[in-house]
């Protein structure tokens, strides 16, 4: 299986790294980054000490996006720290970052090898939407996307509807959801849902290594954040859940296939990801393509994966 990955790292992000790095059958053929969790020099450093950390250091990284391409950017140093790595110190990276653009490469990749790449985008969609304009083929040239994004039947984590990747760049994940994809779209709906207890960090924790010592200490940092959300001591699985479900997708036990969209000009409800999930909205000549939205998962068995992928 081979997978680009577009993220924002973040320390959500650096857990899907893991679960992707972890797996012999993955090649990871490219990383790109965006703005988001951090500003987009940060979040390109983070990609390249993760990877160090997690013994892919020879996986090129792609600086993307610094910004959305209508509005202003918005990062969440609260949620992250300062590092966007719950502020836990790594070494410097030896390599740094090649000369294409995120959107670029990822154009390159796919033209290169049209069906054989899987695409896992867990940030703002901004690259994904700058390479649809560079190549306008693109969903018939990659397999697969799986994305972690949009706030459907659940509220908002940075608005009362919006979810933060999609509210971060609306127009560019409008453009991705209308684009034709073969798209799984990995909500909050399910993400607030998969959560972490406390007991699953403290058993982090116990293991050995510096793979798994790092990651405790970056949810240390989440775990706090998240504690006050929760009222209990537990963390949401946002972007390592998109991952185990790009592996696997037999962890998702219900979806429904329906066109998705995102509210550009609402005064409080832009960034609204809405799914048409009226019987009849798969009808046969639709004019917006379906994506299809994943409803419930199996969360015991990818907590066991994730806690695998960290030995």
């Amino acid at each position: 299986m081979r997978v680009f990955i577009d993220c924002d790292p973040g320390i959500d992000d650096a857990l899907a790294l893991a679960y992707l790095t972890a797996d012999s059958g993955v090649e990871l053929v490219g990383v790109g980054t965006v703005f988001g969790n951090n500003s987009v020099d940060i979040t390109t450093d983070n990609a390249l000490r993760l990877l160090e950390l997690y013994g892919r250091p020879e996986v090129p990284v792609a600086r993307g996006a610094e910004r959305p391409l209508v509005q202003e950017p918005s990062l969440a140093e609260s949620v992250h720290g300062a590092n966007g790595l719950g502020d836990v110190e790594l070494p410097a990276p030896a390599g740094s970052p090649v000369e294409e653009s995120a959107a670029e490469l990822l154009v390159r990749l796919a033209r290169e090898n049209p069906g054989g790449i899987d695409l896992l985008a867990v940030g703002p969609l901004t690259n994904i939407a700058l390479a649809l304009a560079l190549e306008p083929r693109l969903p018939s040239l990659l397999r697969k996307v799986v994305v972690m994004g949009g706030a459907v039947q659940e509220p908002g984590n940075v608005t009362p509807w919006a979810e933060a990747n999609t509210s971060n760049d609306p127009e560019a994940a409008e453009r991705v959801f209308a684009a034709g994809f073969d798209l799984d779209l990995v909500a909050l709906d399910v993400t607030m849902k998969t959560v972490a207890p406390g007991e699953w960090l403290d058993e982090l924790k116990t293991l050995a290594g510096e793979r798994a010592g790092k990651t405790a200490a970056f949810l240390d940092f989440y775990y706090g954040w998240y504690s006050s959300v929760f009222g209990v001591r537990q963390s949401a699985m946002h972007d390592p859940l998109a991952a185990g479900i790009l592996l696997d997708r037999s962890l998702v036990t219900r979806s429904v296939d329906r066109p998705v969209m995102v509210e550009l000009k609402g005064e409080y409800t832009r960034g609204l990801t809405i799914a048409d999930l009226r019987p009849f909205s798969t009808a046969e000549g639709a004019e917006r393509p379906l994506v299809t939205l994943v409803q419930e998962v199996d969360g015991d068995a990818f907590l066991k994966r994730m806690m695998d992928a960290l030995r």
